[in-house]
């Protein structure tokens, strides 16, 4: 055990994915066959993609999922282990694993099917049976690629001192119990708008005094190549834009996932939130520019330098 009596410096709660993939020319009609790519099968899910972006960069790090005893779980269990994440957490059968059917077009778009298999049988009684796993946890982190009800039972388990960080992906209305619980709060725009709905407003800065508005302790609006925006003031006058270094975009899947992890674990370290997003903000730059998603995540060795300074607005 740590000095400060934890394992573990991030504890992810969530979906594990296969993704499985298949280039065509053209998305078929209804009632049509078009022949596509072969198939490529790559380890993916929010949840799975924030453990394997933690570990890469260095945190001691765990995953609390569901897969299936199948050559598909296999799959993201390998993945997981060969980054360096504790898988103890992860627990097997129920249900086949979650896969992801997606289609790409020779412009890039994309179509996708997900099949949550088994993390929609993550349980609020499989958290409450991994409450050692929680309590060894200085950050914990989750998604909504697994039921609500489980990530409310993540909130309810939490030992005092730990902190939550929530990316509500796919967006969906919020227990203000959970929102209560978020430090932070972490969003794109598109998530920003669902949540917020008609009266979101047209900035991010708008958007954060939304959010914080609903109960969450701090804000983190993510910008893709602007960067990110935090906002930790009761009202949102603390709000803070991070720049991002300027790269070459190849392929953003995942990037969000690579964020969101890196903000939590350097949020464990210590660092004040506009601190840790500046860091996470190089990390998600660095995955835009290779192909994948766990397979684009970088070392702490591989990061590109900063835009400039953090700027209060």
């Amino acid at each position: 055990m740590n000095a400060d009596n934890t394992d573990y410096e991030l504890l992810v709660v969530g979906s594990a994915n296969a993704d499985l993939v298949i280039g065509v020319e053209r998305r078929p009609a209804p009632g049509e066959t078009v022949l596509g790519s072969d198939l490529a099968v790559h380890p993916g899910g929010k949840g799975g993609n924030q453990a394997v972006a933690a570990a890469r960069l260095g945190a001691r790090t765990a995953l609390l999922a569901r897969v299936g005893d199948d050559a598909h779980g296999m799959l993201l269990l390998d993945a997981q282990r060969a980054a360096g994440v504790d898988t103890a957490g992860v627990l097997v059968g129920g249900a086949p694993t979650g896969v992801a059917l997606i289609t790409v077009d020779p412009s890039g778009d994309n179509s996708i099917v997900v099949s949550p298999g088994a993390n929609g049988r993550l349980t609020p009684e499989d958290i409450r049976a991994a409450s050692g796993l929680l309590a060894a946890a200085r950050v914990v982190s989750s998604q909504l690629e697994i039921p609500l009800d489980t990530v409310a039972e993540v909130v309810r388990t939490l030992r005092p001192g730990t902190r939550f960080v929530l990316n509500p992906s796919p967006p969906a209305p919020l227990p203000a119990e959970v929102l209560a619980a978020c430090d932070p709060l972490v969003v794109n725009e598109h998530e920003a708008r669902v949540i917020l709905g008609e009266e979101a407003g047209e900035t991010p800065e708008e958007w954060a005094r939304g959010l914080l508005a609903l109960g969450p302790r701090s804000v983190v609006i993510t910008l893709g190549a602007e960067g990110a925006l935090t906002a930790d003031g009761s009202d949102g006058s603390e709000a803070v834009r991070v720049p991002s270094p300027k790269v070459d975009a190849v392929d953003t899947t995942g990037a969000g996932d690579a964020f969101t992890a890196a903000l939590g674990w350097r949020l464990g370290l210590g660092e004040d939130l506009p601190t840790a997003a500046a860091y996470a903000v190089r990390v998600g730059a660095a995955a835009v520019t290779r192909k994948g998603a766990q397979d684009s995540y970088p070392t702490a060795s591989e990061l590109p330098g900063t835009a400039g300074e953090a700027s209060t607005r």
